[in-house]
């Protein structure tokens, strides 16, 4: 099965490779963050392996036997009445030594008034996303586990309507001793297949990611850091409508220097994710992550915010695990993200 997956991920890779961010990507929703885990370390988790299922969903090389029959529920609460969230179950097969998953994420955007040319209202409609995700992970060596996802994507926004297929392939090096890990994920490959309008194809949000994450030896902390957009240099976003800065009494308009437009570019780049794993059994686990490309693109100059911090934990109660986190966006808005999960063989025992 894990071979069939990567053999379709491939077939696909050509389509990917153009896309680009900002606006001309259809399918966006694929980039939620699909647990209140991920959204509390930065809103991307992809070198953490461990028995949490929905790792599966952005990663699918981290699939493995400890998140045998996990199954796990999502939802957030999004500015203006949006909802959305991810239903994931992991399924280990011994015979094969593989890990399946399965999932279901969905977005509703609510409901819209119809109008006319002239503003009357005509009626309501709705707008709503979903994908239903299969994935598989074998691990090929004592250390390199290789995964691949594959997604039906369907988009409804009104009448126009549309279909697609997208896939991820991923590898991750792990070493249990050293509690360290590296990975690289092939994200969100594939094509439409059928469009909002007649042979208008749009690209997928493709995207290469490269992550790592250690925990330390004498402290109950693990960090993780994710490089995204490893395909594409620049993410920085020209304003034609930003005024440039001046100094004071009309002096002429500064204008930044090359290594600062470097700097700001690199850290674009990184999303950098903390947690303190504390108890026994790490029962309890305190979240902080930092998103600079969400900071850099939705604070106001003027104003001081936590744009681009997230916060959250976890908590083990009997047979379930509640997880929550609040990611800041700007200054007016936070957004609230809650999972539980529990796995099925404890009501076995």
């Amino acid at each position: 099965m894990i071979r069939h997956l990567l053999s379709l991920s491939l077939l696909f890779v050509l389509y990917g490779t153009s896309a680009q961010i900002g606006g001309i990507n259809t399918y966006e929703f694929l980039n939620l963050s699909p647990s209140a885990r991920i959204s509390g370390l930065g809103g991307n988790l992809i070198s953490v392996r461990d028995d949490d299922v929905n790792l599966g969903y952005a990663n699918p090389s981290l699939l493995n036997d400890a998140m045998h029959q996990q199954i796990s529920f999502s939802h957030s609460f999004h500015v203006a009445g949006i909802n959305f969230g991810y239903v994931s179950y992991g399924h280990h097969v011994e015979k094969w030594n593989t890990t399946f998953q399965a999932g279901v994420q969905y977005v509703s955007y609510g409901e819209f008034n119809a109008t006319n040319e002239l503003g009357d209202v005509e009626g309501t409609f709705k707008a709503s996303e979903n994908a239903i995700v299969l994935g598989a992970a074998y691990p090929i060596y004592d250390r390199l586990a290789v995964g691949a996802n594959v997604k039906f994507i369907t988009s409804s926004f009104e009448s126009y309507n549309s279909t697609g297929l997208a896939s991820d392939i991923a590898a991750i090096y792990y070493d249990t001793a050293k509690s360290f890990n590296a990975t690289i994920v092939f994200k969100n490959i594939g094509t439409q297949l059928s469009t909002y309008r007649a042979d208008n194809f749009e690209p997928l949000p493709f995207e290469i990611q490269i992550g790592l994450s250690k925990r330390l030896r004498y402290l109950p902390f693990r960090f993780s850091i994710t490089y995204h957009h490893f395909d594409r240099w620049n993410v920085l976003y020209d304003d034609p409508n930003k005024e440039e800065s001046t100094l004071s009494f009309g002096d002429a308009p500064t204008e930044s220097s090359e290594s600062s437009i470097f700097f700001d570019n690199l850290f674009r780049h990184f999303i950098f994710g903390g947690e303190f794993l504390l108890g026994r059994k790490e029962n309890l686990r305190l979240r902080v992550g930092y998103n600079h490309f969400m900071r850099k693109e939705l604070s106001l100059e003027d104003f001081r915010s936590l744009a681009g911090f997230s916060f959250g934990f976890g908590l083990k109660i009997n047979r379930f695990r509640l997880d929550y986190a609040n990611t800041t966006f700007h200054l007016g808005y936070s957004m609230h993200h809650l999972s539980i999960a529990t796995n099925l063989q404890e009501f076995k025992r």
